[in-house]
């Protein structure tokens, strides 16, 4: 697996960036060479926050973590990615053993899932109207809603911004 790490509103050290690769290394049993993960660490006074991003053939596990220590922000967050990918890895291997499928396609369906509890208790429908980004957060903002799906003026595809943790707005739109 190849590991970026990287440290916003701080230097990391070269000590901190081997420990990290090093537990990485615990994911190798998981992923093949061709998956990546991107570790990010924020320092912000006494608060320090850790995000992984593991992206491997289609699938992307994300985890992250705030806690007062560094490496404790990071060890939770790996803790939490190997979780998902223990979870969903037997989820995924059952699967294909059901349906005789050759597992490095990377690929599955949600319905394959069927024995999952999602309970869809509100369904809502709307107009998607045409608009630029600017005007998408504004029409966020003043429902006081968390995101906000609109159709972009600009490129003509549906699209969602949201609102992040760190007060920023996100937009996601999608790659054809």
């Amino acid at each position: 697996m190849k590991v970026n790490v990287s440290g916003r509103k701080f230097a990391l050290n070269q000590k901190v960036t081997d420990s990290i690769e090093k537990r990485m290394t615990k994911f190798d049993k998981f992923f093949e060479d061709d998956a990546e993960a991107t570790i990010t660490l924020t320092a912000e006074g006494n608060r320090h926050t850790a995000e992984i991003t593991v992206r491997y053939r289609g699938f992307i596990y994300r985890a992250e973590r705030n806690e007062q220590d560094m490496m404790l922000a990071f060890n939770n967050a790996a803790d939490l990615i190997d979780r998902q990918i223990t979870k969903n890895k037997s989820k995924l291997s059952a699967r294909i053993k059901k349906q005789d499928v050759d597992v490095d396609e990377g690929y599955t369906s949600y319905d394959d899932f069927a024995d999952e509890e999602f309970r869809v208790v509100k369904e809502k429908v709307f107009a998607l109207k045409p608009m630029g980004v600017k005007e998408a957060i504004l029409q966020m903002n003043m429902l006081d809603h968390s995101f906000f799906i609109f159709l972009n003026e600009d490129t003509g595809t549906v699209c969602v911004v949201y609102h992040r943790k760190d007060d920023d707005y996100g937009l996601l739109s999608p790659e054809y």
